[in-house]
């Protein structure tokens, strides 16, 4: 049984949802509008992969009901920049390599996103903080601080070594 329809906008697009009010955003963004960006990954909330940003804050839609989005806007992966034109973030984590399997990758830049829109120039600590509740099991957390760091305009030398950042400076 569904309810009234719920609006929202999705990237920049309004949608009229008709589905229970208790549904998860995600499984609407993944079956409803085919925006696979954000994952399935714990159900719980606690991984980050289906991490997106609704209002400007980033939410974690696994758990989040569709009631609770009535009139908002989301933001998804698939709404920050495309293959041609990738959003500044989405370059440094191109740039940086900073995937391996890819599964976090959703989650890892949809919190930094959202920390870049609030504070455009956060600290390797503040970035670090940020997102200490995203999981990415390949261990490219090297890479991924130092895409962050170069997407907020720290210099981030490369360590060619390891391939990793070897240092960063504000």
């Amino acid at each position: 049984m569904t309810d009234d329809p719920i609006r929202l906008t999705v990237n920049g697009t309004g949608h009229s949802i008709a589905a229970a009010a208790d549904t998860p955003l995600l499984y609407i963004l993944r079956n409803d509008l085919e925006l696979n960006g954000p994952k399935y990954g714990c159900g719980l909330g606690e991984c980050g992969a289906c991490t997106v940003i609704v209002d400007g804050v980033a939410a974690r839609s696994c758990v989040l009901p569709l009631s609770a989005c009535a009139g908002r806007s989301i933001t998804t992966l698939e709404g920050l920049g495309s293959r041609e034109r990738p959003d500044p973030l989405q370059a440094a984590f191109v740039k940086h390599q900073a995937a391996q399997c890819g599964y976090c990758l959703n989650g890892m830049i949809m919190t930094a996103k959202a920390l870049l829109l609030r504070n455009p120039h956060p600290s390797e600590q503040e970035i670090k903080q940020a997102l200490r509740y995203n999981l990415c099991r390949c261990g490219t957390h090297v890479e991924i601080l130092a895409a962050v760091m170069t997407a907020a305009g720290h210099h981030v030398a490369r360590d060619h070594a390891t391939g990793g950042a070897a240092d960063a400076t504000h």
